[in-house]
Parts: C-alpha cells; sequence; structure tokens
C-alpha cells in the first residue's frame, strides 16, 4: 500500500493549517486552524475488509518538568513517549482518500463528539484527553483528529505519523471511548497490510 497526502510530502514540515497550534510572536503560540490533512492511499489488498488510520507522535516528552516554562528548554535526550493524535476506524475499503477538514475543521474546547461519525466509521478519543484533563475550559472527551501542538521551548523535532492499515475484519474489535493502545493491539492479528506517511512539526523558533 502507499499513503500520501496533498498537503506535505514524506519527511517534510506539516503545514501550521493543519495544527492544533501555531507560533505566535505573542505567549510563543496561538491556536491555529486544525484542519486534518488531505490524505490518498492505493493498493489495498485483496481479502480487506475494512481500513484503519492512526496517527501519533512518539517524541512527546515523557515527563512535564520543563514543558512550556520559560527559561526553560526540554532535552532532546529525554525518553520519549507516544501521543495519539487521530484513531479512525471502519473506514470502507471503497473510500481511497480523505478530504482537507471532513473530520476537523477547528479547534473544540472539551473536543469533539464521538465515536460515530460519517459513513459508518468511528472514531477513538485523542491524547488531548488526558492532557486537558485538569483545565477547567478544556477539559472533555478529544475524539477524531486534533493535530500538533509540541512544546514550544522542546529541543527536539517532533515527528507525525499517519499509518493507514488493511484489515481482514468489517468491523475493527474495538468498542466505546477506545485508546490508542487499545486500538493497535486490537488490530494485531489483523492486519494484512499498512502503509505510513510522516510529516514534521516544531513550535520552538530555533529549529523552524
Amino acid at each position: 500500500m502507499q499513503l500520501t497526502s496533498p498537503a506535505f510530502t514524506d519527511g517534510q514540515p506539516i503545514p501550521p493549517q493543519y495544527a492544533f497550534c501555531k507560533p505566535s510572536a505573542v505567549g510563543h503560540v496561538a491556536l491555529s486552524n486544525n484542519f486534518n490533512p488531505p490524505l490518498a492511499w492505493s493498493g489495498v489488498p485483496e481479502g480487506a475488509r475494512s481500513l484503519v488510520l492512526i496517527c501519533h507522535d512518539p517524541d512527546v516528552p515523557s515527563r512535564a518538568d520543563d514543558v512550556n516554562l520559560e527559561g526553560h528548554v526540554v532535552p532532546s535526550d529525554l525518553p520519549r513517549v507516544d501521543f495519539y493524535h487521530w484513531l479512525l476506524v471502519d473506514i470502507p475499503v471503497s473510500r481511497s482518500q480523505i478530504g482537507e477538514k471532513e473530520f476537523s475543521h477547528e479547534v473544540t474546547a472539551r473536543g469533539k463528539p464521538g465515536p460515530d461519525c460519517a459513513d459508518g466509521m468511528r472514531q477513538g478519543v485523542n491524547d488531548y484527553t488526558a492532557w486537558f484533563a485538569g483545565d477547567q475550559d478544556m477539559a472533555g472527551q478529544y475524539f477524531g483528529y486534533d493535530g500538533p501542538c509540541p512544546p514550544w521551548n522542546d529541543s527536539l523535532l517532533h515527528h507525525y505519523i499517519f499509518t493507514l492499515y488493511a484489515l481482514d475484519v468489517p468491523r475493527c474489535p474495538v468498542e466505546g471511548s477506545f485508546t490508542g493502545a487499545q486500538l493497535r493491539a486490537a488490530i494485531a492479528p489483523h492486519v494484512l497490510a499498512q502503509a505510513s506517511l510522516t510529516g514534521t512539526y516544531t513550535l520552538n523558533p530555533a529549529l523552524r
């Protein structure tokens, strides 16, 4: 299989309209458009009965001690963990693309609804759910796509990996408000093929 986007090429920066936050001269960052990027794919194998899309960032700091603090830098050698930005399941095999803004067209405080969405598809909760858990204005369940917003003082460039999986089952074996870890475990026995596309993003002016 092959996964591509007309918005960015593999290994290159993701444009800011597809991010949750963008650089700002005041306060370092501001909310961005948060559009989901357009994606297209080909080469789905015969026997595939549904598709799954996962977007994750493997470069998120494992500790928040220095995150977004004036006079501090998140060191590049700090151990990193996965942060899931999008979990979309039950994609019909008749589809070969996702349109720009089809699943997200703005930042939605407290999160977009789910898990059900268009064409019988479902979306899991992304990791902004946990990130905003203690925020009185933003706390909620964040279903669907929410784009990049890495720490503005992180010395490491972040990578956003979009992976499309072809499954041998018509309905993904997850239910309710499923997470990225739960989804990965559930699909592992059912994957026939997969393809990935990686974009980069930073809010650190020293890396832009």
